[in-house]
């Protein structure tokens, strides 16, 4: 891709949440930066990960395991498997910087994660930072803002 449009970063978008959606985890790895974050605050408008508890701040050798056990067939804690159901609004393209090949999106989404006979659902939004790396679009940083993040969770063990 040479020219990125707001269709092209919206493709994009609605294609991460198909692959989780369809448990295709090693195709969504790909999509990443080798340096790429995603970060689940805990707090209402959390803006430092580093100094304070978030609910997830994953680099790619975190999500490279998370990914690893999801996918693992001696994963006693997944069978059944868990699976989920990504609901995603239309996203807003906030910034697009061709020159520097980077992109900003927000996504507000409803989702779903089952397993069993036990079923959650959050609302949240996601807000991905984008670059475009040797001709192809990468994460660079997820973040997914829960809307009640102050409320106490379970375990999440996919990935909103």
């Amino acid at each position: 891709m040479s020219s990125i449009t707001k269709d092209d970063l919206i493709d994009f978008l609605y294609e991460e949440v198909r692959m989780l959606d369809e448990s295709r985890f090693d195709e969504w790895l790909k999509l990443w930066c080798k340096d790429g974050i995603y970060w689940m605050p805990l707090d209402y408008r959390q803006e430092d990960p580093i100094h304070e508890t978030s609910l997830m701040y994953e680099d790619q050798f975190m999500l490279r395991l998370r990914v690893d056990r999801l996918n693992g067939a001696r994963t006693f804690s997944q069978k059944p498997k868990s699976r989920c159901h990504h609901v995603i609004q239309r996203p807003f393209v906030d910034e697009m910087d061709h020159e520097a090949g980077r992109y900003v999106t927000k996504t507000q989404m409803h989702y779903v994660e089952t397993r069993m006979d036990e079923q959650f659902m959050l609302a949240c939004t996601a807000q991905h930072h984008l670059v475009l790396e040797d001709g192809a679009l990468r994460i660079e940083r997820k973040r997914v803002d829960l809307l009640n993040c102050d409320a106490p969770f379970g375990n999440i063990q996919l990935l909103p």
